[in-house]
């Protein structure tokens, strides 16, 4: 495995997938992969991410569902719809927003 670089997305952060349709606040970064072999080999070959990149845990969103989500970095785009997020676990990590960015509660989140 490589090294692993500074994450390009921060706590708080509003980001959307680069593929599928769903957009969620960032609220826990890993250097690099770090989640069972199982996940990883879950995810079709064709579009496996490598593992030495930030990966990301969001609350995120779609149109049906709110959900937790693990997603690489380059599968993720900041977002600029200036849309509210619902996801009823965002008051537990993050209190008010600030352009594209939530402030994280002062607690430790980690």
């Amino acid at each position: 495995m490589g090294q692993s670089r500074e994450a390009k997305f921060q706590i708080g952060q509003i980001v959307r997938h680069r593929h599928f349709s769903f957009r969620g606040v960032v609220f826990d970064v890993d250097p690099i992969f770090d989640n069972t072999e199982e996940w990883w080999l879950s995810i079709p070959e064709e579009v496996r991410p490598s593992k030495d990149q930030p990966f990301y845990h969001l609350l995120a969103e779609n149109d049906e569902s709110e959900y937790v989500a693990y997603v690489s970095e380059q599968n993720l785009l900041a977002d600029r719809s200036d849309e509210p997020l619902r996801h009823p676990q965002l008051p537990d990590y993050f209190g008010e927003r600030q352009g594209d960015i939530y402030v994280a509660h002062r607690r430790g989140l980690n």
